[in-house]
């Protein structure tokens, strides 16, 4: 890489990620932050609120096809995980904002409130969500009666499954990357080379751009992501107690986001120098680890764990859902057999209908017939009476 590919090619196409030292893309990627405008209207559809919603919809798939096995209800579970959607996007946004405050202030200082709820542009934190979530569904999964532990295990994998896809968008945003690499696969872009050079505090396009090559640290934590799932959904087969699973989750994720984050430029602070998603991964790994021996050994001491699927609240709740399916499943065959009566009734009266036009029309024919044949026989008569006149003139 040199000095001018990065001066004249780089810098003249800041909608392109290059990754110079790999030896492919040599052209780069072309990122558009814009998925597709909504035909009709001047209305954007994000790729970054797009893949969010994809992983999203595919964590609540793998999840739901799991409830069962995990003594969960469905139908209670979809509840949990409506409002904890909810609070996860409200949670995620305020954390964000509480640690970045000045960045929603106008000149004279006073809050931005329209920018403050503008989520289409990024800005929504990972822990923050989480907190909102768990709380928002925790409350709902009191209120249904559910267990919530169980559902904690299946959120765990639900959650890798979204941020592996969701960090993705941070790549078409050109965030979220890290400081200055000399990996093979460092990559740049021209927004890059000047938060770069703010960040070590040098121009941007100098003598220093050529070095400008930064972590994909949203790379990292998508396979860190990936990684965990694989294990989580592996180990589900032998876990120990319900919520094993969501304090392994926090455990992993944990200890991946602790060593990433150490590697961002644009972490959210607590002064200059603490990293706040740094500092609460540490801590999760630290708390992940104690509680998950503190609960095995009284497990173990115990001696007659059940888990919840194994409960009669849990069979019952397992039996009335699977029992509402039937009497919805029994409805929809009564009044499909219904239809299907009322569309014979309907055929029988048409073909009565079809059958009495016919009769009809025979009828009416026969009519015809008679007569042509009465008006023929009269004719005949005036013909053998014209006829013996004929005879006498002669």
């Amino acid at each position: 890489m040199d000095q001018t590919f990065m001066r004249e090619v780089v810098k003249a196409n800041p909608d392109r990620v290059y990754f110079p030292n790999l030896g492919i893309f040599e052209n780069g990627i072309k990122l558009n932050r814009v998925m597709f405008t909504i035909p009709g209207t001047d209305i954007d559809i994000y790729w970054y609120g797009f893949l969010i919603a994809l992983g999203i919809v595919l964590a609540m798939v793998y999840c739901f096809r799991r409830m069962k096995s995990f003594g969960i209800s469905p139908d209670i579970a979809t509840d949990c995980v409506i409002g904890g959607l909810v609070g996860a996007i409200l949670g995620a946004r305020i954390y964000y904002i509480i640690f970045s405050l000045d960045r929603f202030k106008t000149e004279t200082g006073a809050l931005d409130w329209k920018e403050m709820i503008n989520i289409r542009d990024g800005g929504l934190a990972i822990y923050g969500g989480l907190i909102g979530a768990i709380l928002v569904a925790s409350i709902i999964a009191k209120i249904r009666k559910l267990n919530m532990l169980p559902l904690l295990d299946l959120a765990g994998c639900g959650f890798l499954i979204g941020q592996a896809i969701g960090r993705w968008g941070n790549f078409v945003n050109q965030e979220a990357f890290g400081a200055k690499t000399t990996l093979p696969w460092g990559m740049t872009s021209a927004r890059i080379i000047d938060d770069l050079a703010e960040y070590y505090g040098v121009s941007g396009f100098t003598s220093q751009e050529a070095q400008m090559l930064a972590h994909p640290c949203f790379l990292y934590e998508s396979l860190w992501c990936v990684l965990c799932f694989v294990i989580l959904h592996l180990y589900s087969k032998h876990r120990k107690f319900d919520g094993e699973m969501f304090l392994m989750y926090i455990g992993l994720y944990g200890l991946g986001r602790f060593f990433i984050e150490g590697l961002r430029t644009d972490s959210l602070m607590i002064g200059t120098n603490l990293r706040v998603s740094q500092m609460l991964a540490g801590t999760c790994v630290l708390f992940a680890v104690i509680m998950i021996l503190v609960i095995r050994g009284a497990v173990k001491r115990s001696g007659d764990y059940k888990f919840y699927y194994e409960t009669d609240r849990s069979k019952a709740q397992i039996a009335e859902y699977e029992a509402s399916l039937k009497k919805s499943g029994k409805k929809s065959a009564e009044t499909s057999n219904e239809e299907n009566k009322e569309d014979t009734a309907n055929q029988h009266i048409l073909d009565e209908s079809v059958t009495l036009d016919d009769e009809e029309d025979a009828l009416a024919e026969e009519i015809i017939v008679k007569e042509q044949e009465t008006d023929n026989q009269s004719i005949d008569g005036n013909d053998e009476s014209e006829d013996k006149s004929d005879g006498k003139a002669d």
